[in-house]
């Protein structure tokens, strides 16, 4: 009887009753509270299984000095990367044919640089036309014919006139060629002998086409469009032009001091721009290897990756200032010079941008990837919106059978995939663009996302089937 054993109604004999109770559930919470911290400690990396919440404190020495040491990379590689970006872009230039000549070739097509070139040639052309002696010419023939000397006289005068006039005539037909096809194909071409002579340059020896001068005047010669302009000024009748020796003219396509410097250094500068990019990159990726937390080390590489080149472009505009103010009153038309100095830097503004766009991105999937509140909240939150369409599904009649649960078991296998896939897209393309960047990402985000959706969990048996909410 229940009044007989002193036990409250209900209780079964041999349980603990009262403060001994109290005990036992105290102990039991006590030994969860530190069951849920060594959990937490093992999470976090900083205790090893087995171990207790004593050796929490003699971890954190390792775990600072990695800590530390993926500081110390990042830092320096993000620091390399705007030297690094502008290497890649040096060595192209140096070495690639091809690259240096799609740099130059759009430069005939401009219409500064036409009327800089147009300019220089008539310059050279009018100053070996020589008027005067064509007018003591038609004044000897004049006399010999028995013109009287006031008529003579008053063509004398008309030497600075007739002047004005050749040199108009000159200028036009300059204008004609420049706008050609014919120029634009001697342009390039003389730009892709000269690319082959800068190599000769930058080991020393003068080219005939290509040369550096002692200020660092990097000029190309134009002595084949001015023979086609003598040719164009013959056909228009002035058979004076045939006359004129071959003219050794040139054009200015860079002038820099520091020009002086690489052709003295050249074999160490190629080294230095084949070697610097992959170096930053290893640091960035040592970095992020060595980090405790390597998906928020990732996240802060991308970010000072953009960093980097958000700066590469602020030197970039304040050198084209200073390289414009150096070159004022010393250069005819500083106009020329300043759309020259952006057409040559054109690849090294795309490589920033296409740099900077891939940090971004790198940071975006490390986001997105980490073990922050607000992505494993997005994380979830996609899981479940995929849960309830794959429900939708099912109910209707329509699963994704054995591909699923094989992609349920398989599927962090699969998303690697996924991301190596995206990875070697990057790598093939050539050359890759911020465009691309991001349609790769986008691609490989929604692939990402269909994966999700077709990836069905195995089932415990007896477990109902999901239903959409």
């Amino acid at each position: 009887m229940s009044g007989t054993t002193g036990l409250p109604a209900g209780t079964p004999e041999g349980a603990p009753t009262g403060a001994a109770q109290d005990t036992s559930v105290a102990d039991r919470l006590a030994a969860l509270e530190r069951e849920n911290a060594e959990l937490r400690a093992r999470l976090l990396g900083v205790l090893p299984p087995g171990g207790d919440g004593q050796r929490v404190a003699t971890a954190r020495g390792p775990r600072r000095l990695r800590t530390a040491a993926a500081v110390v990379l990042i830092v320096l590689g993000a620091l390399l990367a705007p030297a690094g970006a502008v290497a890649a872009w040096a060595q192209r230039e140096l070495t690639d044919t091809d690259r240096y000549v799609a740099t130059v070739g759009p430069l005939a097509g401009d219409p500064v640089v036409q009327s800089a070139v147009a300019g220089r040639i008539t310059q050279e052309v009018v100053s070996r036309i020589d008027v005067a002696a064509l007018l003591g010419q038609v004044t000897s023939g004049l006399a010999e014919r028995g013109v009287p000397p006031r008529a003579t006289e008053a063509i004398g005068a008309l030497q600075a006139p007739l002047t004005s006039g050749v040199e108009s005539f000159v200028r036009r037909a300059a204008d004609e060629v420049v706008r050609s096809d014919a120029f634009e194909q001697a342009w390039v071409q003389a730009n892709r002998v000269a690319h082959e002579q800068l190599l000769q340059v930058m080991r020393g020896d003068q080219g005939e086409v290509l040369q550096v001068g002692q200020d660092g005047q990097l000029t190309i010669q134009l002595a084949g469009v001015i023979e086609l302009l003598k040719q164009r000024l013959v056909d228009r009748g002035l058979d004076v032009a045939a006359r004129i020796p071959e003219v050794s003219a040139s054009f200015t396509v860079a002038q820099s001091s520091e020009l002086v410097t690489l052709q003295n250094r050249y074999a160490q500068v190629v080294a230095l721009t084949t070697w610097l990019p992959w170096v930053a990159l290893g640091l960035l990726a040592a970095g992020v290897l060595v980090a405790v937390h390597r998906m928020r080390a990732l996240l802060v590489a991308g970010l000072a990756l953009a960093a980097a080149m958000v700066v590469l472009g602020i030197g970039l505009a304040v050198a084209r200032g200073i390289y414009l103010d150096a070159l004022s009153g010393r250069v005819l038309r500083l106009d020329a010079a300043e759309v020259v100095f952006d057409q040559l830097v054109s690849f090294l503004r795309a490589t920033m941008r296409t740099v900077g766009v891939l940090g971004l991105v790198v940071a975006l999937a490390a986001y997105l990837g980490g073990a922050s509140a607000s992505a494993r909240s997005l994380r979830a939150g996609f899981s479940r919106l995929a849960a309830r369409g794959r429900g939708a599904a099912e109910e209707r009649g329509v699963t994704t059978g054995p591909v699923g649960l094989w992609l349920g078991r398989h599927r962090g296998f699969a998303r690697a995939v996924v991301v190596g896939l995206a990875v070697l897209w990057l790598l093939l393309a050539s050359p890759p663009t911020p465009g691309l960047i991001v349609t790769i990402a986008v691609v490989a985000l929604v692939v990402l996302g269909l994966l999700e959706l077709l990836a069905r969990p195995a089932r415990t048996p007896g477990a109902s089937p999901p239903v959409a909410a």
